[in-house]
């Protein structure tokens, strides 16, 4: 199975199943007399990991983060650096009706397209808990962008057809939602508990805003900042779609309407979302990654067998009502890799950034 590694200065591989018994990654081109330890990587294991509301599902994992190797006397040693994230609360049985049926949206029936065979405990690669490793190499590559003082801040924007119209940071970590806007929560958990009693699920949209940014991040062509951006948002599992800065909006727009003006002081606006030529502008980076529902619901569905013969899906388990608040911390950390990969390179290649 090709396909795990992302990356290429600060290149990540990920490994592991959703009920295997971990799931870890190995960082290669980590620079050393990096300060790393355990402890580094508790807060943004706890904002992604299950269990904290009753729209999640409730398998409890403490997600703890052990480093195997790369890292002596607290910093890094420049040598690959292995992190392992165990799996205890592993539940599988609910699982055996998939041994036989597809869950209709999920992975389950192109993986068995591919490779002929599948691990259907939980979902197996294909899980939304493969992003735990994704998360912990995050906490990695915010250490190495340290110089350049960035601020990587995801919310929720849209949940279920709720939009906040407001972005105050300080409400973001003040629900579990993880959403901007103090007066779009409730009604986003109203939504949640109407989904959830009738068996179904919701999707909407994460937004994350990069500040600190500085200008010069990105190769032109093909390894474009905000193309490799897209490629690393849409690597998870449920995100849909990716716009940057005005998105889609700006095919509706004119040219005169859609361009960023340039002054002495900056740009005026920031349509163009931070990137500008595939390469950062110095402004703030602006993304959004639209995330479906989870197709593990609790409503009757039409699929198929392995043979290929009509049924009926009837699932039970431990399910997400939605995978957007726990994406979020996935999404921001998707991006910190990017940035921290485009930096190495720049940065190998002669470039200064700051004083």
């Amino acid at each position: 199975m090709a396909g795990n590694s992302f990356g290429q200065t600060f290149k990540i591989t990920t490994f592991g199943e959703s009920h295997g018994k971990a799931l870890g990654a190995v960082i290669d081109g980590c620079p050393a007399g990096i300060c790393l330890d355990e402890a580094d990587f508790v807060r943004e294991m706890e904002r992604r990991r299950p269990g904290r509301s009753s729209f999640e599902t409730p398998r409890t994992e403490e997600d703890h983060v052990e480093i195997l190797s790369g890292v002596f006397e607290g910093r890094t040693t420049g040598t690959p650096l292995s992190l392992l994230v165990g799996n205890h609360d592993v539940k599988s049985k609910p699982y055996g009706v998939l041994k036989d049926l597809f869950r209709p949206g999920h992975a389950d029936y192109t993986y068995f397209k591919k490779f002929g065979h599948l691990d259907y405990r939980g979902g197996g690669r294909a899980s939304a808990r493969e992003t735990a490793a994704r998360v912990a190499c995050g906490v990695v590559a915010r250490k190495v962008l340290g110089p350049l003082h960035i601020n990587i801040l995801g919310h929720t924007l849209e949940l279920g057809g709720i939009r906040a119209s407001r972005m105050d940071p300080a409400v973001i970590l003040q629900n579990p939602l993880y959403c901007a806007d103090s007066d779009a929560v409730a009604p986003m958990m109203t939504a949640l508990e109407k989904a959830r009693k009738a068996g179904d699920s919701l999707g909407g949209v994460v937004e994350v805003r990069v500040t600190g940014c500085p200008a010069g991040l990105g190769e032109p062509v093909f390894d474009k900042l905000d193309a490799e951006l897209a490629k690393a948002i849409m690597s998870v599992g449920a995100v849909k779609g990716v716009e940057v800065g005005a998105g889609f909006e700006a095919a509706r727009l004119k040219g005169s309407e859609n361009n960023d003006p340039i002054r002495s002081t900056g740009f005026v606006s920031n349509r163009a979302g931070g990137i500008l030529g595939g390469i950062s502008n110095g402004d703030e980076l602006v993304l959004r990654a639209a995330v479906k529902p989870i197709p593990s619901i609790m409503k009757p569905q039409k699929t198929i067998d392995r043979n290929g013969r009509n049924a009926t899906l009837e699932l039970t388990g431990r399910f997400d009502v939605t995978a957007v608040s726990r994406i979020v911390p996935v999404v921001e950390a998707m991006v910190a890799l990017v940035l921290a990969d485009h930096y190495l390179r720049a940065r190998a290649a002669g470039q200064k950034f700051g004083a």
